[in-house]
Parts: structure tokens; C-alpha cells; sequence
């Protein structure tokens, strides 16, 4: 009995906690998408996620949008002399044939700006990307808590 209460703890304290899941759009694998959750006030949000083209031709990145913010840009980090630096990518995100591209805290990533409400661990925010040649496919992205390097591994 005590095994059985123990493991229905663990089930009811799942309930509502979002993972990251995986989707796939033509040639491409679009996997363990999430962000992080944002303080009362946050104005803005990194969304991040890997994308994988299997196909023959490369395909792009182009735009994003989402209920939870704004706007969505595709922005770039990286070291200008001893600065880091952020900026748009105006022309979307090449993701090569055969390659991997991922978006990560501290380089590529998605920028939700004016947030409508903070993003609150464990919830999901609902994110349409899209794709040159492949088209829009929407997903979610699994809210980790603050400070998160990357989408945790474990499964509920």
C-alpha cells in the first residue's frame, strides 16, 4: 500500500509539469524545445530548441510568432571584441542539409518580446515557427525554472 501511495504522490505532483516534446515537419526534426521562466517583470524571453534537417537541400528559418509575446525574432549572440552582442538575424536561420542547428542559451535562439505574462515553470508556451521550404508547424515550449542551462532530461 505504501508503494502504491507513493508512486500516486509522484503521478499527482506530475500533473501540469510540461516537457519538452519532439516534432517533426518534412525533413526536419524540430526537438526538446523549451525556455526558461521569467521574474513578474521580464519583458522578454529566450525560447530555444534544436532543429535537424534529414533532407538533401537546406531549408531556413524565417519568422516566429506566438500568443504569449508581441513579437518572436530569430536572434544571434556572439563576442564582438570583449562584448557579447545580440541582434536580429533579418533574414531567418540557414539550417543545412544533413546538419544540426541549435539554438541555445548564448547564441541562437528565439527572442519573445513584450511578454503578455511571465513564464511560469512548468506551464508551456505555444510557439509557431516557420520554415522557408517546409512551411509553419506549431510547438510548445516546456518552461524550466530560471536559471536553467538546458531542457531538463527526465520524463514524466
Amino acid at each position: 500500500m505504501l508503494r502504491f501511495c507513493s508512486w500516486a504522490l509522484v503521478a499527482l505532483l506530475s500533473i501540469g509539469i510540461a516537457e519538452a516534446r519532439d516534432y517533426r515537419l518534412a525533413n526536419l526534426e524540430i526537438n526538446t524545445p523549451w525556455t526558461r521562466a521569467t521574474a513578474p517583470t521580464a519583458p522578454a524571453g529566450g525560447g530555444f530548441v534544436v532543429i535537424k534537417n534529414t533532407g538533401p537541400t537546406a531549408d531556413r528559418l524565417v519568422s516566429a510568432r506566438s500568443a504569449a509575446a508581441e513579437m518572436v525574432q530569430i536572434h544571434e549572440m556572439k563576442m564582438d571584441g570583449n562584448v557579447m552582442r545580440m541582434r536580429e538575424l533579418e533574414n531567418g536561420l540557414e539550417i543545412p542539409a544533413g546538419a544540426t542547428v541549435t539554438l541555445a542559451p548564448g547564441g541562437f535562439h528565439l527572442m519573445l518580446m513584450g511578454l503578455k505574462q511571465p513564464l511560469k515553470q512548468g506551464s508551456a508556451v505555444p510557439v509557431t515557427i516557420v520554415f522557408e521550404k517546409a512551411g509553419s508547424i506549431d510547438i510548445e515550449l516546456a518552461v524550466e525554472g530560471p536559471g536553467a542551462a538546458k531542457a531538463s532530461e527526465h520524463k514524466h
